[in-house]
């Protein structure tokens, strides 16, 4: 008899326990594959110490995240490709864009057998142009004496979305080559002259490892994390540099910020500065609506930005430099 009157009780208290519980705050974000990893797993790590924040980011490119930040259907969106004035003067609630990693674009290959690979600034030029196909071409060989490379066909690999991957390898191609300028040009997508599409830095990950001979564009962490390897480029300086976090640290500490935030290292001049590396960016609204979106947000990004950066080396992504951060956090703080 006991038993029967507690249960209608005890069942009533649980209901009302629950009722008073803190609604979890729900965040959505989309934008470039580039740093989904490390945001993905930024996402986990908070949630872990903030149960009641629970964050999706989609890794869908970046051309895709500026539409539906511009759109207003996320709560956040992220870029390798820092918005164009035009972009951000077409966000009714104002944007603000906040370099939260970095990391380098490697050209991974697929080469049986060739464990390391020099591309000089004319071959890899060559190769992206449809102008070097195959991979005994004297230009290739010139860099490499001693290695046995193969009389096999290159095949090219590149990102079919809006990227903002393809945004900075184009903006440095274009920068050292005239030729690539003209005839390919610098955006988020163009049309190049050689080779086979995929989605995302996952999607080019796979094709460089489907097929023997193929040679593609990802950043270092994908190339990393899936055992591609990577060509050792020559810079600026007429050095060949291998891609890791020291070569690609030596390219952003050139850089000076200006007050927008947004900067991009177009052919770095230092000895040791691997040629392509680049910040990526998180993209906020100047203001938000729901207080409890806007307390949560802030207090991700502002973790992401120092505790969260001690993540970034084990992910393949290069540490923000703390003179970034400063700047990052007083950005922050203009969000209302």
């Amino acid at each position: 008899m006991k038993t029967s009157l507690l249960t209608p009780l005890l069942a009533a208290l649980a209901l009302g326990s629950a009722a008073t519980l803190p609604a979890a705050v729900q965040l959505s974000g989309a934008g470039a594959t580039f740093p989904q990893p490390l945001y993905q797993r930024w996402a986990s790590e908070y949630n872990k110490l903030h149960p009641d924040v629970q964050i999706n980011y989609q890794g869908v490119g970046s051309g895709a995240g500026i539409k539906q930040f511009t759109a207003g259907t996320v709560d956040f969106a992220a870029s390798d490709a820092a918005m164009k004035d035009e972009e951000i003067a077409a966000v009714k609630k104002g944007a603000v864009m906040i370099p939260a990693t970095a990391g380098s674009i490697v050209i991974a290959y697929n080469l049986p057998g060739v464990k390391e690979l020099k591309l000089s600034r004319d071959a890899y030029v060559g190769i992206f142009l449809g102008k070097i196909t195959n991979w005994n071409d004297d230009a290739i060989k010139a860099s490499n004496p001693g290695v046995e490379l193969p009389d096999m066909p290159i095949n090219v690999a590149y990102r079919s979305d809006g990227s903002g991957t393809t945004f900075v390898f184009t903006k440095y191609l274009a920068a050292i080559s005239k030729d690539f300028a003209d005839e390919v040009g610098s955006d988020k997508s163009v049309t190049w002259p050689v080779g086979a599409g995929g989605k995302g830095n996952d999607g080019v990950t796979a094709l460089i490892k489907a097929t023997a001979g193929t040679v593609g564009y990802v950043e270092y962490g994908y190339a990393v994390n899936n055992g591609l390897a990577m060509a050792s480029l020559q810079n600026k300086a007429g050095k060949f540099i291998a891609p890791d976090e020291k070569s690609g640290a030596a390219t952003l500490a050139g850089i000076e910020l200006p007050e927008n935030l947004r900067a991009w290292p177009e052919d770095p001049a230092g000895d040791d500065a691997y040629p392509i590396a680049t910040f990526t960016w998180l993209l906020l609204y100047k203001t938000y609506d729901d207080a409890a979106k806007l307390d949560a947000l802030k207090g991700f990004v502002k973790w992401g930005l120092t505790d969260g950066q001690k993540l970034a080396s084990s992910l393949g992504y290069i540490p923000l430099p703390e003179a970034v951060v400063t700047k990052d956090q007083a950005a922050l703080d203009s969000v209302k």
